[in-house]
């Protein structure tokens, strides 16, 4: 496993007016393949970094709802290489037998796999089912927000080295980051985030996410299962991810940057544009 989660290439600067300068090393994250496997059974491909794969494949479990974090067993990888790809990597977990039954038929009705999470399902009442309610509001003041979106810029070693990755920090209601996971896909990073909660047995529900992205229903969804009260995100929200996280009483943050952000109450009812 690519332990760095980037790989160096050989670019130029090339100005719009000047002569193209001298090659040089460039870092970029790496990208590949990981195959999910559950009892022997494939059931998704991501593409994603892989770094922290084990918190991955267990997060990405709990947010498809197949299984609790207490039901994942050790996660064994195994790399595959191919000289056009590069190297690929197969997660192999094993469920409790009770969870078999729900995997093998949505194995079976799956299509397809994108970061979205909605290729492959069937019909408007699948893709959007009801999120369970949240057991508590957060408490978190917004110099708290302040501090963790200043102190997870700390943790971000690759997106530093490589411009081109988003993060995932989960803050005790004080600011303080307590885990941060980066990845190419915000969804990934998410999924990386909550089954590394999980696994370190640490509550989502005394804290809050910081997401280097906008606001999709996707990360609202995750976050909700999760169990976490305030989502906070660096651009805005969609009006679905609103919606749903009004539907479950998740606040949202947005918008959030070093002098403001907006509050989204999810008390508030929704307003028609």
């Amino acid at each position: 496993m690519n332990n760095a989660g980037f790989a160096a290439i050989s670019v130029r600067r090339d100005a719009y007016e000047d002569a193209p300068g001298d090659a040089f090393p460039f870092d970029v994250p790496v990208e590949a393949p990981i195959a999910i496997e559950t009892n022997g059974i494939a059931y998704a491909v991501m593409m994603a970094t892989p770094l922290a794969l084990e918190d991955f494949v267990t997060g990405f479990l709990m947010a498809e709802g197949l299984a609790d974090a207490s039901e994942v067993s050790e996660v064994a990888l195994h790399a595959t290489s191919d000289p056009q790809w590069g190297t690929g990597y197969v997660a192999r977990v094993n469920l409790p037998p009770e969870r078999l039954g729900p995997i093998v038929e949505r194995a079976r009705r799956r299509v397809g796999d994108s970061s979205c999470g909605i290729c492959g399902i069937e019909g408007v009442e699948a893709a959007l089912r009801p999120l369970p309610p949240l057991a508590r509001r957060s408490e978190a003041r917004p110099q708290a927000i302040r501090r963790a979106l200043d102190a997870m810029r700390e943790g971000q070693a690759l997106g530093r080295r490589t411009r081109a990755t988003h993060a995932a920090a989960f803050c005790s209601e004080n600011g303080e980051v307590l885990a941060l996971r980066e990845d190419v896909g915000r969804h990934n990073a998410l999924d990386k985030l909550v089954g590394a909660l999980a696994r370190a047995g640490i509550d989502p529900a005394q804290g809050f996410i910081v997401m280097t992205s906008r606001c999709s229903y996707e990360l609202v969804e995750k976050t909700v299962r999760a169990g976490c009260p305030l989502l906070v995100t660096i651009s805005a929200p969609t009006d679905l991810a609103v919606r749903r996280a009004q539907a479950a009483g998740l606040a949202l943050a947005v918008v959030a940057r070093d002098d403001s952000m907006l509050m989204v109450d999810p008390g508030q009812p929704f307003v028609e544009g």
